[in-house]
């Protein structure tokens, strides 16, 4: 009867089963802590049923994650909840035991062990007799070196090391090392710095935050790497700057220092969380984000500025064309747009991350290194199908046009390798502990050129994802399909539909996508529903700076508010929509002669420009943007509501500039000024 219920309802019995792993735990860790100084075998029986039950635990996590609400027998209140208390409580447990079982495979440390084992040592029969054939003085000497060279076979296996990432020596005494590499410690310095060596003898420097350590030689041992490894990067994602032996880790002055840092932060979480079973093996930190949080050189704003020639003497993608009166159109090597269908089969995360946003972010890549901005857009998915997720192609209205699925593609570069860097990415934050990351969950490269220097065809694409990075090769987002995967043909294709894949179609320019994409930069990624208003900018951009300057030698600051803000619009693109709602609303009110007349169109886009972005950008009421934070972009949108209404209400946006309920920002020069020798891009060719 007991095994019928528990197949009937396998979440109790889960849940049993972790109440019984719990009491396990219990007595385990009170059977250490009553007695005093433990035995050695005591200390050995304690470790090998820390790693039994940590077994126990691992295959209790592999049962709950299987489980699916639709498995019970009868209907069960607070299912998902009931799940996540359960895999907290695992968590939990897997934590004590990892702690229990690295402080029962230490050596004991208090002073009555240290002396004791000084006088056996200094008892042996080897030593008496060497101490008996030497003078009083230089035997204190012999023994030092003896005692070293005893020790020696002990710290060879003791002291061996595994890299959790990739470390490239920064200055001279360094030592570079690869991930996975085992590493022999030959001292351990105070500063966190150790000195090591490597499989070809080669010895330097490497940061302690880089190891944990590893043990291959006793079979039975073997679970001990795992058990320390979890332990050590969960402590490392807490204090990164403390060594084994409890000494602070002295900050390094060479520049590259809090790089390497925020990388083995970076490498340690995922690590803890894909031993925990939270994420799959091919989850990556996001490459592309840490790009973009790095500085602005590939964020859209620094594409959207003009760019010097090679002399710094003149624009080379803003030229003036005195027939038309306008800036002059530019054809580009490369101009295209494209459709973000949806992805397929994407692996979830576990229960203990809740996941804020799923995203794909594009740019342009020839294999090796970033051409273009980073483009992102969001993805929509349901509860019914957690693993598709879906683009809204052709965004209108009040939609946000950061789920726009249509993009344009614009490029100029002549590498043969040129092509998209698609990469999945989830923001999640940690319900545990409360901590924020973005994960990559796969990416692919879609080359835009065969092999003959040939355009690849306008049609829809099929693309398998990759695991890791884009400069890793051969990892896949999820092993387990690959393991699965073996036997028939038919097993094989079927598996292969059930890889993680992204759809996008390529299409071909008609006239008029063809004249707008043509007066935009000659390298750009962007959303179509926006493309209009970067024309304005483009043409508002050439006037000021190729038409109403008073001397093209003149580079004097130029008193115009919407050059010196528009490029951070796409920084906070809930701005940019209400720009482009406000800017529709404006334009349907216009005849067609009206329309037909470019001056007075640009003259009515800034009229709107300084009714509706001006106060926004400024306001105290409107929250700063945080990315994946639904409470603020919540508040955000309310308070973008509110504005719009006043200034429709009112006919512009003056009044509720000077109404007392409004608050804004100290008035800056830097809203007013543009300074374009400071914001232009320096081509260095």
């Amino acid at each position: 009867m007991l095994a019928r219920r528990r197949r009937r309802d396998p979440l109790q019995a889960v849940r049993r089963s972790g109440r019984e792993l719990k009491l396990q735990v219990d007595s385990l860790l009170s059977e250490s802590q009553s007695q005093g100084a433990l035995e050695p075998n005591k200390r050995r029986d304690i470790y090998q049923r820390c790693i039994q039950l940590k077994r126990a635990i691992d295959e209790n996590k592999t049962a709950l994650q299987k489980l699916n609400k639709a498995d019970e027998a009868a209907p069960v209140g607070n299912y998902e909840q009931r799940k996540e208390e359960e895999q907290m409580l695992l968590d939990r447990l897997t934590l004590q035991l990892q702690e229990l079982a690295v402080d029962m495979s230490r050596e004991p440390t208090n002073e009555a062990d240290t002396l004791h084992e000084n006088k056996e040592d200094d008892d042996s029969p080897g030593e008496d007799d060497e101490e008996s054939e030497e003078s009083q003085e230089s035997s204190g000497e012999e023994e030092d070196e003896e005692e070293e060279e005893q020790e020696s076979p002990k710290q060879a296996t003791s002291q061996q090391y595994i890299a959790l990432g990739d470390f490239t020596a920064q200055q001279a005494g360094d030592l570079t090392f690869k991930k996975g590499e085992i590493l022999l410690i030959i001292e351990k310095k105070p500063d966190g710095w150790w000195i090591a060596k490597n499989a070809q003898g080669n010895e330097g420097l490497i940061p302690r935050t880089y190891l944990e350590p590893c043990d291959g030689d006793d079979p039975e041992s073997s679970e001990e790497p795992s058990e320390d490894s979890e332990k050590g990067t969960d402590q490392d994602m807490d204090v990164e700057d403390e060594t084994a032996d409890g000494a602070e880790v002295k900050q390094r002055t060479d520049s590259h220092w809090n790089a390497v840092q925020k990388a083995v932060s970076e490498i340690n979480t995922v690590d803890v969380l894909t031993t925990m079973g939270a994420i799959p093996a091919g989850f990556r930190p996001s490459t592309l984000s840490r790009l973009l949080e790095e500085g602005n050189q590939f964020r859209t704003s620094y594409f959207l500025q003009p760019e010097l020639t090679a002399s710094q003497l003149a624009f080379r993608d803003l030229l003036w064309d005195a027939e038309a009166g306008t800036i002059r159109p530019r054809p580009s090597r490369v101009s295209l747009t494209m459709t973000l269908w949806s992805c397929k089969a994407i692996p979830l995360p576990g229960p203990s991350l809740q996941v804020l946003s799923r995203h794909v972010r594009l740019c342009l890549f020839d294999g090796s290194k970033v051409l273009s901005n980073i483009h992102t857009v969001r993805a929509t998915w349901q509860s019914k199908k957690p693993k598709t997720w879906t683009f809204s192609p052709q965004v209108t209205g009040l939609l946000p046009c950061l789920l726009d699925g249509d993009c344009f593609i614009r490029s100029n570069s002549s590498s043969l390798d040129l092509g998209i860097l698609f990469e999945l990415g989830i923001s999640y934050i940690r319900n545990s502990t409360g901590e924020r990351g973005e994960l990559s969950c796969g990416w692919v490269f879609l080359k835009l050129f065969d092999t003959n220097g040939v355009p690849i065809p306008a049609k829809t694409h099929e693309l398998f994802l990759n695991g890791g990075t884009p400069h890793e090769k051969g990892v896949e987002v999820d092993p387990s399909l690959s393991r699965r995967a073996q036997g028939s043909v038919f097993h094989q294709m079927m598996s292969m539909r059930r890889q993680p894949q992204l759809l996008v179609k390529l299409r071909s320019l008609n006239r008029r996508s063809r004249t707008v994409l043509s007066l935009l930069p000659e390298t750009l990624i962007g959303s179509m529903c926006s493309s209009h208003l970067l024309v304005f900018y483009r043409q508002i951009l050439g006037d000021a700076l190729l038409r109403d300057r008073a001397s093209l030698q003149s580079a004097d600051l130029i008193s115009h508010p919407v050059l010196a803000t528009f490029p951070r619009l796409w920084e906070q693109t809930d701005v940019l929509d209400a720009l482009r709602s406000a800017w529709a609303e404006k334009e349907s009110t216009l005849k067609r002669s009206e329309k037909r007349d470019r001056e007075l169109v640009k003259a009515k886009f800034l009229l709107v420009y300084h009714d509706c972005v001006l106060p926004l950008l400024h306001s105290t009421l409107l929250p700063p943007p945080r990315w994946a934070e639904e409470e603020t972009e919540d508040a955000r949108w309310k308070a973008i509501a509110s504005l719009l209404k006043h200034s429709r209400e009112n006919q512009g946006a003056l009044k509720a500039l000077l109404s007392p309920d409004g608050a804004h920002e100290p008035f800056d020069l830097s809203e007013q000024t543009y300074d374009f020798l400071g914001e232009v891009r320096k081509n260095l060719a």
